[in-house]
């Protein structure tokens, strides 16, 4: 069982940093509404693959929930019937959370995936609690943090529900991935107590600051990069996806605030590795850590200086939640090693 929890476990984590990165697609090409209702997509288990499935039929057996487009509007069927020879407004009702009624198949599918990857992970963490109660005990903590990521797997759910219902308000965007950023620090810390490997850090008051300062920067810095999206994703709107160009051409100042942070990150991790290089020893962790900021500046560079190329937004964002995680690693070891 100890086997199966730890495969859990893994599986876990390797699908909560596909659903961010399968998120940042969806968020990079605009497919957010792709599905317009939740958890269904159109009233589909399956969604549609082009327009004239969303067209009504006449004669033609409908389910309660289905969505069919009329006048550049959703309605909703609210409850199972056959459709009769012409249509009848009565037989339906409008969908009042937004008034968004566009299909692109690119979109639907984009986010379909997007939602699927999340269901398969609120699944292996349901399968991460289970066999965490055959361990209960012996080791309590591992079946209440279980258990509290299945709760934030839920809120997070309900959370990517709000997102679609108020049409993609950036704000909410953000605490999504606020959440999601939470939900791996959980696993993080019930990946470390699986290691039986004790390692030997330096065991000073400015080694364990600099440590947690270091988070902090990090997670000051993906605060800033969300506010910064948010404006990308105005000007994304406003110019189109084709003016890439444009999208920065009137960049706030907290954009540069925010790329020149980025050397700031670098420079406490430069400390820290001199601390560990006088010490005589680098985890693979803190190596795995340098290499992540390098990629999270090059990628920005990269977005700057090439207008956004297809592949450098979820790259960046994926570099940086990977960052998050392995410092709230390497952070809660250093912890355990007392």
């Amino acid at each position: 069982m100890k086997k199966r929890y730890k495969l859990f476990l893994r599986s876990s984590l390797v699908l909560i940093y596909l659903v961010i990165a399968a998120g940042s697609i969806v968020r990079m090409t605009g497919s957010g509404m792709g599905c317009p209702d939740w958890p269904k997509c159109f009233g589909y288990l399956i969604p549609p693959t082009e327009r004239a499935q969303l067209d009504w039929k006449a004669v033609h057996s409908y389910e309660k929930g289905q969505v069919i487009i009329v006048a550049e509007s959703l309605r909703v069927a609210p409850k199972d019937f056959i459709s009769g020879t012409t249509y009848k407004a009565e037989n339906w009702e409008p969908y009042t959370k937004h008034d968004y009624a566009l299909f692109n198949p690119t979109h639907t599918w984009i986010e379909f995936i997007n939602r699927l990857l999340g269901a398969l992970a609120g699944l292996a963490t349901l399968l991460l609690f289970v066999s965490s109660l055959f361990r209960f005990k012996t080791d309590r903590l591992a079946g209440i943090f279980s258990f509290l990521i299945i709760l934030g797997m839920g809120f997070q759910a309900w959370l990517g529900k709000t997102v679609v219902d108020s049409n993609l308000l950036p704000y909410k965007i953000t605490v999504h991935m606020g959440m999601a950023l939470l939900l791996v620090l959980l696993l993080m810390y019930l990946l470390a107590r699986e290691n039986d490997s004790r390692p030997t850090l330096p065991n000073t008051l400015v080694f364990k600051s600099l440590v947690a300062v270091g988070l902090v920067l990090t997670l000051i810095q993906i605060g800033m990069g969300s506010q910064v999206r948010q404006f990308v994703d105005d000007q994304m709107h406003y110019w189109g996806l084709d003016a890439a160009s444009k999208w920065l051409a009137e960049a706030p100042f907290l954009f540069y605030f925010h790329r020149s942070f980025s050397l700031l990150v670098l420079a406490v991790h430069g400390l820290l590795f001199y601390k560990l290089w006088q010490n005589k020893y680098l985890p693979p962790v803190f190596l795995s850590i340098l290499l992540l900021i390098g990629l999270e500046i090059l990628t920005g560079i990269w977005m700057y200086y090439f207008d956004f190329p297809f592949s450098s937004q979820p790259l960046h964002l994926v570099f940086a939640s990977l960052l998050f995680g392995a410092q709230s690693y390497f952070m809660i070891r250093l912890i355990r090693q007392e």
